[in-house]
């Protein structure tokens, strides 16, 4: 995020009292990534939530559906990920989005997509709530081919370490927060899933998991969905919030560089922009 500060005077009776205006020239962006069979209309309620905190939100639809339902046979794990780095780039590229704070929430599908994004773009923040795991070998074939081969899920219930997984490798790599959310009673993302990607952040600033007691995959409880929402808020608003303190702190210390201690307010300082990454 950039802040711009600029000192000005405040006309007081018959006086005028110096201040300093800090105002945000670089807001966070939020990218929501939908799980296989999904679509993103199943964000717009998380990404409603986002924007409450001062955050730009996409959500785009995976060839493969809704509009590109089409292609469902298909559409492999290259194009996908094509599409996710294109909706990434239409979200970095905009004049008021920050580019150095994304965060980019993945589910299922979506968040073994989200977690191979790292090694090809920026992403400040990665949240993966159920993140699939695929092996690497046929990575051309078509998807729908992954979910029908038959030891899929004894590759899911074992320990795969970060170098031999593609998606847990760049994990490995990460070096952003990240935010872990497992399903109880998920049959689909089994636990040693979540281990083995929880395993993987070994670089990360700080990892946090959250466990939604007796939820199954597709959240079908709405308790459950209301709590994952609450668990992805509170901790986007961790993140943001914690981002703009550090950002107006290095503006503030950066101009205390600039500016003497005993020098007047009558000249006036220009205003400054400066960049902070967290």
């Amino acid at each position: 995020m950039e802040v711009k500060l600029s000192t000005l005077q405040i006309p007081v009776q018959d006086a005028e009292v110096g201040a300093t205006l800090l105002t945000p020239t670089g807001i966070p962006g939020v990218l929501f990534v939908h799980g296989w069979g999904g679509k993103q209309q199943h964000n717009l309620v998380r990404a409603r939530e986002a924007v409450g905190l001062g955050c730009v939100c996409l959500t785009f639809d995976l060839r493969g559906h809704e509009g590109w339902v089409s292609m469902r046979e298909t559409v492999t794990r290259p194009q996908n990920l094509a599409d996710i780095i294109a909706a990434y780039d239409h979200l970095a590229s905009l004049p008021y989005v920050d580019p150095g704070a994304i965060a980019v929430v993945g589910l299922s599908y979506g968040g073994y997509l989200s977690a191979l994004l790292t090694r090809e773009r920026h992403v400040a923040w990665l949240a993966l709530r159920s993140p699939a795991l695929y092996r690497d070998a046929h990575w051309d074939a078509p998807k729908v081919a992954l979910n029908r081969e038959p030891d899929l899920m004894d590759y899911r219930r074992s320990e795969v370490a970060a170098s031999e997984n593609r998606a847990l490798a760049a994990c490995a790599q990460y070096e952003g927060d990240v935010l872990l959310v497992e399903a109880e009673c998920d049959t689909i993302v089994p636990h040693q899933v979540m281990r083995n990607y929880a395993n993987a952040f070994s670089r990360a600033r700080s990892v946090t998991s959250r466990l939604l007691r007796g939820a199954d995959h597709a959240l079908t409880v709405k308790e459950h969905q209301q709590a994952y929402t609450r668990y992805l808020i509170d901790w986007l608003t961790e993140m943001v919030v914690g981002r703009r303190v550090d950002v107006a702190s290095e503006v503030v210390a950066e101009r205390k560089r600039f500016v003497h201690p005993s020098a007047g307010h009558k000249e006036g300082v220009p205003p400054m922009q400066l960049r902070a990454n967290r």
